[in-house]
């Protein structure tokens, strides 16, 4: 079961992209059940990030010792990035791409601090940069927005 978490029912099994397409794959089930609406309400959506964090903490801390540290596999982080990208952003096909590019960005090239995260023991260090990136992305969103730029 760690597995299929870990690698978002086998998205992490694709070799070359497998980060990016788990990040297209929650931006395409985030349009088709949140499109057109402006946010979720407060607790269920922080209910839902804590399950999905703590679930990629746990499944990254079972999946290591077989596939070892950070493997390409793993990309529930990637999930976990782009949910938090997108928390309380009303979504629309220029705000999810834009979430996308941005955390996409942060997550490849790691500036402020997200490298740093990776250096964290097992699971946690797996899911730390990419939650710091989708914290990041969802701040430049919430800019954005208050300018009336997205």
């Amino acid at each position: 079961m760690y597995k299929v978490i870990a690698t978002c029912l086998g998205i992490g099994y694709i070799r070359k992209g497998g980060g990016t397409a788990a990040a297209i794959a929650c931006v395409l089930c985030l349009y088709l059940t949140r499109a057109g609406s402006f946010n979720l309400n407060l607790f269920p959506a922080l209910v839902l990030t804590f399950l999905l964090c703590v679930s990629g903490i746990i499944a990254g801390d079972k999946v290591e010792p077989f596939w070892g540290k950070d493997s390409y596999k793993v990309v529930i982080d990637e999930v976990a990035g782009m949910w938090i990208s997108m928390l309380f952003i009303p979504l629309s096909v220029s705000s999810l791409f834009a979430g996308l590019v941005l955390f996409r960005v942060f997550d490849i090239f790691k500036p402020f601090y997200i490298r740093r995260m990776e250096k964290l023991p097992g699971g946690t260090g797996v899911m730390m940069d990419d939650i710091l990136a989708g914290v990041y992305t969802n701040l430049i969103l919430q800019l954005l927005l208050i300018f009336k730029l997205l």
